[in-house]
């Protein structure tokens, strides 16, 4: 897993090759009979329909919402893909279109939710996919291939954001269809993500400051995750993440909630992970820190820049690199996949141990 996320600048280096301009033809690596074909129906849709993902893939949709309604200014609906068939998503019909992303491209629930949504009458379907030959190319009309690679740890790295990075070409590719991107906005935005690779292994190169963190954060039995708009996903991957690989239990929210329950259980043994990149989004964060740091707890925090809050300075903190604010999210992701691999709680290793036991 750790080779994986530090193959992560390469993966969206080469998810990226070739890409000169949002066209299009971005979308159109499909099956023969469905290539060339559909591409400007389906990006001229007035809504998005359900979004039908698992596990992480999930969390990168979610992400990709915030997006698609803020830039190509498209109401999305993200479904959970275990969730569908879903009765409401009949009434989606009226304007059909649909987007299903997984990383394998072979996930059941998934692909009974892009076969339920064809059923409805969704004729515009379109996927993001690391596997070129996978079921759910196949069955979409149209396709965006990521190239990730071969993800052989079960807990997704690379994947995840060059799922992110294809999310945000289709934001851009719808948000150019209706007429929402100029020419320099396009370039911009692509001067951005050719910018990504180095700022990725810029904060890969925090590693020594992860280990130190990790060290402490192993002890614990229980930690909570905090992020406000477009870092919530992100701060509920990093959940995920930690549970999956270390064994500690594990809650994210939305930091806005932070006082309608969760701060009740904040106590010095547990650590409260902040995704609060240096944006318009941090003086809320604020509130929140203080809170945490009132009540003992460790508070981790993660800017975009070197803080400058009194909060900031009382909390163990890493200054990521600067890059414009749909780019972040992949910044601030690397954190949270890296630093659960660099000391595994004890727990973690007895179930590792037990595994190898029963496999001799």
């Amino acid at each position: 897993m750790q080779k994986e996320i530090f193959e992560q600048p390469r993966a969206i280096a080469d998810s990226l090759e070739g890409v000169a301009a949002i066209v299009p033809e971005l979308f159109d690596h499909a099956t023969p009979r469905h290539a060339g074909r559909h591409r400007a129906p389906h990006l001229r849709r007035d809504r998005l329909g359900a979004d039908p993902t698992c596990g992480t893939s999930y969390y990168s949709g979610c992400t990709a919402k915030y997006w698609l309604e803020s830039i190509a200014k498209i109401p999305t609906q993200v479904e959970g893909g275990q969730r569908v068939p879903l009765p409401r998503l009949g009434a989606q019909t009226q304007n059909p279109g649909g987007h299903h992303h997984a990383a394998s491209g072979e996930t059941a629930d998934t692909l009974a939710a892009l076969r339920h949504a064809q059923g409805l009458g969704m004729s515009h379907t379109l996927t993001i996919c690391n596997v070129a030959t996978s079921a759910m190319v196949r069955e979409c009309k149209l396709a965006h291939i990521t190239r990730a690679g071969p993800e052989i740890g079960v807990a997704s790295t690379k994947a995840f954001t060059t799922q992110l990075v294809g999310l945000f070409l289709l934001t851009l590719a719808l948000a150019q269809a209706k007429g929402r991107l100029t020419q320099e906005q396009e370039a911009e935005h692509l001067k951005a993500m050719r910018h990504l690779p180095a700022a990725l292994q810029s904060v890969l190169a925090l590693e020594p400051q992860i280990i130190s963190w990790a060290d402490d954060f192993a002890r614990m039995e229980n930690a909570l995750f905090l992020g406000r708009g477009l870092h919530y996903p992100i701060a509920l991957e990093g959940a995920l993440k930690l549970k999956e690989i270390s064994y500690i239990h594990a809650e994210a929210y939305p930091a806005g909630e932070l006082k309608h329950g969760p701060l009740a259980l904040v106590t010095s043994a547990m650590p409260v992970v902040t995704v609060a990149p240096n944006d318009a989004l941090l003086e809320k964060l604020k509130s929140n820190m203080h809170e945490v740091r009132a009540r003992g707890a460790c508070c981790m925090f993660w800017p975009m820049l070197t803080p400058r809050s009194k909060a900031a300075k009382a909390c163990t903190s890493f200054a990521c690199p600067s890059t414009t604010a749909p780019c972040r999210r992949c910044c601030t992701w690397c954190p949270c996949s890296y630093w659960p691999i660099t000391r595994p709680a004890p727990r973690a290793r007895m179930w590792t141990n037990r595994a190898i036991l029963q496999r001799v």
